[in-house]
């Protein structure tokens, strides 16, 4: 071998050995990172095409009560505005005749009509005579009221069950057993929406609700409204009356609109634990008393946005808002609610759903009514009444009368 070939394979000898020392202190270096719990994380593995795909989760059915607005929704899409209109008046009538009052209620589309003393007839099979006729359409039957709370205001002759002025001095069971036994009279009546629960508080003796109401504070009031809602549960759709409370504001409101100005904080805690024990065990409808509170609003509750927004937002009121009788303005004296029509619209767009027309209150005012509100709602410029809270109503109030009906989804 020559010289020059003898260095070159001493020199790459000595390359590999180099090579070697190196490799042997990268496998020592990792091996003491490795112990030393610093090591590098693997680079992640691809996804294996055998591995499990995530499985799609199946919604829930939807629920009868979820069914139950989807055809309400779709019932008052498919009417006029005029017929949303007429779905949310609940007018009175005279006589026991339901023929003619079938017919109107055809004509105008009412969502509603209510018995008063004259139109109850002496037998309870009579009562299920006229009421069976009172409906144009038997899938959707007009929601057919009556105040009947028992003791002062009693509708039925045959109802002799013990009212608010004897129950309030029993345990709150009794009034459950007297609502139940009354809700069944009615029931069996064809009546199906009950104005009877007074959730109103008062001590005064001298007050025009004393004799009404279920309890002379809030603490003694609010179980026995409770209980009545359990009562008539199933058989008649319960309201509880007069919201805010007609007993911090005295006077009449059938003649007047009774005034006071307790603040809203004194109400909150003297007045409204009744309205929210009602709420609570299930009350369908409440009623808006024309009361002014004037430290939260000098306008009727009736006729008030803000009293419809704390019954919805602060006491989680979700059903029915009615008025109470539209007439009892006309009746007041007061020359801001002469106008009917004006007073159905102001309702309508302070949040009421069913508007309710008695007094002083015939065919004439009530078509009269619905012709406003038609106007009203047409009126876009004025946005006096958003068509969006005419339809909200009417699909409140045509939920109501389907539950009522029994409605059940039709088979798949």
């Amino acid at each position: 071998m020559s010289r020059r070939a003898a260095l070159a394979a001493r020199g790459a000898r000595s390359a590999r050995e180099r090579l070697a020392v190196a490799l042997a202190a990268i496998g020592t270096a990792a091996l003491l990172l490795g112990a030393s719990g610093c090591a590098p994380e693997p680079a992640p593995a691809r996804p294996s095409s055998s591995a499990p795909k995530p499985t799609k989760t199946t919604p829930p059915p939807p629920t009868l009560e979820e069914l139950r607005h989807a055809e309400a929704q779709r019932l008052v899409a498919s009417w006029t505005p005029r017929e949303r209109a007429g779905s949310i008046v609940m007018a009175g009538f005279e006589g026991t005749d339901p023929a003619p009052v079938r017919a109107f209620a055809a004509q105008q589309h009412l969502g509603g009509v209510i018995l008063m003393g004259g139109n109850v007839p002496g037998t309870p099979e009579e009562l299920r005579t006229l009421t069976a006729g009172l409906s144009p359409d038997p899938e959707l039957p007009v929601l057919t009221g009556i105040d009947e709370e028992g003791g002062e205001v009693t509708r039925l002759p045959w109802d002799d069950l013990p009212g608010a002025a004897e129950l309030r001095s029993q345990p709150p069971a009794q009034t459950t057993t007297a609502f139940r036994s009354r809700a069944g009279l009615l029931h069996d009546g064809g009546v199906t929406v009950n104005f009877g629960i007074v959730a109103d508080v008062t001590s005064d003796p001298n007050s025009f609700i004393f004799g009404r109401v279920l309890g002379e504070t809030a603490a003694e009031s609010g179980p026995r409204v409770a209980a009545a809602v359990a009562g008539e549960r199933g058989l008649v759709a319960s309201t509880l009356k007069h919201f805010p409370g007609h007993g911090a504001a005295p006077g009449d409101s059938h003649s007047g609109i009774p005034r006071t100005d307790l603040d809203r904080a004194s109400w909150k805690r003297d007045e409204a634990p009744p309205f929210a024990d009602g709420i609570a065990a299930g009350a369908q409808l409440l009623m808006f008393g024309h009361l002014a509170y004037t430290a939260v609003d000098a306008a009727p509750a009736s006729l008030s946005p803000t009293w419809h927004r704390i019954a919805r937002d602060e006491l989680g009121f979700t059903g029915v808002a009615v008025t109470d009788d539209l007439g009892m303005l006309l009746s007041s004296g007061d020359q801001a609610y002469a106008d009917p029509t004006k007073n159905a619209v102001d309702a309508l767009a302070a949040g009421n759903d069913l508007l309710l027309m008695v007094i002083g209150s015939d065919q004439a005012t009530a078509t009269g009514a619905i012709d406003g509100i038609v106007a009203a709602v047409a009126a876009v410029a004025a946005k006096t009444v958003p068509e969006a809270r005419l339809t909200d109503a009417a699909t409140r109030v045509t939920e109501l009368r389907l539950e009522l009906a029994g409605w059940k989804p039709p088979a798949s």
